[in-house]
């Protein structure tokens, strides 16, 4: 018989968490659970809707299936899920976490690390020698790493930094949002935990709030941490939004593959256009992490790249406001496309004035790159 994780992820995503006769699995809202007339429950696995969900256990096992995981655990957010991570530290703790990522994440990072006297190192990871000294020197209990990363698409070498860490002693997380379950599977290049805010392609319809956590360390130590700390803070998913998260990842694999396609495509044609400064897509072959990126990605290298337009702020805004099939939004990873101008989100985090993020969606490629170019006029 086929074990599930032997599956194609294509396979695994379209039965959805369905079991036996239920082709859509149920949902149950109820936030509490019966007991007989003995006071025993009904079902052991059900007590109280905290952290007692059918529909809930069925998306984890679906998102640990994806990624070659042998346990998951789903958060109200990816922003949720990384606190739990970083909460089953001790006081006095170091991490290495990479520089130039996601700014929530950075911002939250070093607001949590200042209160609790952990010690924060923050290094450009894609630099490996710069990685290796910070990571030896200082022997982090996590090395938090990002990729590719946002909005920068910068690409950090998984195995190479699993193999630091561990041998300074610590664990490796890798957010790796960018990628999905479906383009890369840090797990099984070394990373200790895996980290997605499934609020972008996993879900991949701008309608759901989600994160995970993945790992195949269930056992370990920090894993029990970051479940009680779930459970007792209460950073749970509610059971319609892991019903909703589990029908959006039955297309996960078909949108990831078009999406990925047709943002090779767009960053291809763009690379050397004359009112383009610079492109940022690790599918593009002088992309700085592009040999990495098809080392450890299969199948593509994922939705969202960045450009500078040349010029300034106001050149940039004015292309912005010029697109009509990009929506001006803040997100990634949906069916449909999104533009972001960066430094108006985070005018302090260094990000160039002119700097354009973008998601491309499932809309014909064509189409987007015809949108842009009458934008950039």
């Amino acid at each position: 018989m086929t074990r599930k994780n032997d599956l194609h992820p294509a396979t695994i995503a379209a039965h959805g968490g369905s079991i036996g006769d239920d082709i859509v699995p149920k949902i149950a809202m109820a936030t509490t659970y019966g007991r007989d007339t003995d006071y025993a429950l009904f079902d052991p696995a059900n007590i109280y809707g905290r952290d007692n969900s059918d529909i809930t256990r069925q998306c984890e096992d679906v998102l640990a299936q994806l990624e070659k995981a042998d346990a998951a655990l789903l958060f109200p957010s990816g922003m949720a899920a990384i606190a739990a991570i970083f909460r089953a530290l001790p006081s006095g703790a170091t991490v290495v976490a990479q520089s130039g990522i996601y700014w929530g994440t950075t911002k939250w990072l070093r607001d949590f690390c200042s209160r609790r006297t952990v010690t924060l190192i923050e290094v450009d990871a894609a630099d490996t020698a710069q990685l290796g000294a910070a990571i030896s020197t200082h022997k982090p209990q996590i090395t938090f790493i990002e990729t590719p990363s946002n909005p920068w698409l910068k690409t950090v070498d998984i195995a190479q930094t699993a193999a630091l860490t561990h041998a300074a002693g610590g664990l490796l997380v890798v957010d790796s949002t960018a990628a999905t379950p479906i383009l890369s599977q840090p797990l099984t290049l070394g990373a200790d935990i895996v980290m997605h805010s499934a609020t972008k392609a996993i879900n991949g319809h701008s309608d759901v709030l989600s994160g995970v956590l993945a790992t195949n360390a269930p056992n370990a130590p920090i894993w029990h941490a970051i479940a009680v700390d779930r459970h007792d803070a209460g950073a749970v998913i509610n059971p319609f939004a892991a019903w909703l998260l589990l029908r959006g990842m039955r297309t996960l694999p078909l949108r990831v593959e078009r999406m990925s396609a047709t943002a090779l495509a767009f960053a291809t044609h763009f690379a050397a256009h004359q009112k383009i400064e610079t492109v940022y897509y690790p599918g593009l072959p002088n992309h700085a992490g592009h040999a990495v990126a098809a080392q450890q990605m299969t199948g593509g290298f994922g939705c969202l790249l960045s450009v500078l337009v040349r010029g300034d702020a106001a050149d940039a805004l004015r292309v912005a406001g010029r697109l009509q099939l990009f929506a001006r939004a803040t997100s990634l990873g949906g069916v449909e496309s999104l533009v972001e101008h960066r430094h108006t989100i985070e005018p302090h985090t260094g990000i160039p004035p002119n700097l354009l993020r973008l998601s491309i969606g499932i809309e014909h490629a064509g189409d987007l790159i015809a949108d842009m170019e009458q934008a950039l006029g």
